[in-house]
C-alpha cells in the first residue's frame, strides 16, 4: 500500500516556479498546496542539473515542504527529502524540523521561489 501512495505522489502533475540559485528548476507539486489562518503549506520540488556532493554521498534531487506567509514574506522549512536519483525514488537523506521558525528567505532559495510564486497577486 505504501508503494501505491509513493508512486502516486511522484506520478502527480507538477508545475515549473522558477530557478533556485545555480539554474535548478523548482517544481509545485499543486495538489499539496493547503492554506490555514493566512499560511500557504506547499511541496516544491529541485531536480539539481548535475549532482551535488555532500559529506554523505550525493544528491540529485529534493522535495521540501515549505510554508509561506505572504503577510508577513517569511517563510519556514517543515520538512526535506533529498534523493541519490533524479526521479526522487531513493531517499538519501530526510529532515523533520521539529518545530519551524519563520523568517525572510534568502535569496535565490527554494523558500524564496516559492513565496515569490505562492505570494503573487492573482490575475
Amino acid at each position: 500500500m505504501r508503494a501505491l501512495f509513493l508512486a502516486a505522489l511522484l506520478l502527480q502533475p507538477q508545475q515549473d516556479i522558477g530557478t533556485i540559485t545555480g539554474g535548478h528548476p523548482v517544481r509545485l507539486e499543486p495538489t499539496s498546496l493547503r492554506t490555514e489562518r493566512g499560511v500557504t503549506t506547499a511541496a516544491v520540488r529541485v531536480r539539481f542539473l548535475a549532482p551535488v556532493k555532500v559529506p554523505t554521498g550525493t544528491w540529485a534531487a529534493s522535495r521540501t515542504i515549505v510554508m509561506v506567509d505572504c503577510a508577513r514574506q517569511m517563510v519556514a522549512v517543515k520538512e526535506n527529502w533529498y534523493y541519490k536519483d533524479a526521479a526522487g525514488r531513493k531517499v538519501a537523506e530526510h529532515k523533520v524540523v521539529a518545530k519551524p521558525g519563520f523568517g525572510a528567505p534568502l535569496p535565490g532559495s527554494v523558500g524564496a521561489v516559492a513565496m515569490k510564486h505562492l505570494c503573487k497577486a492573482p490575475r
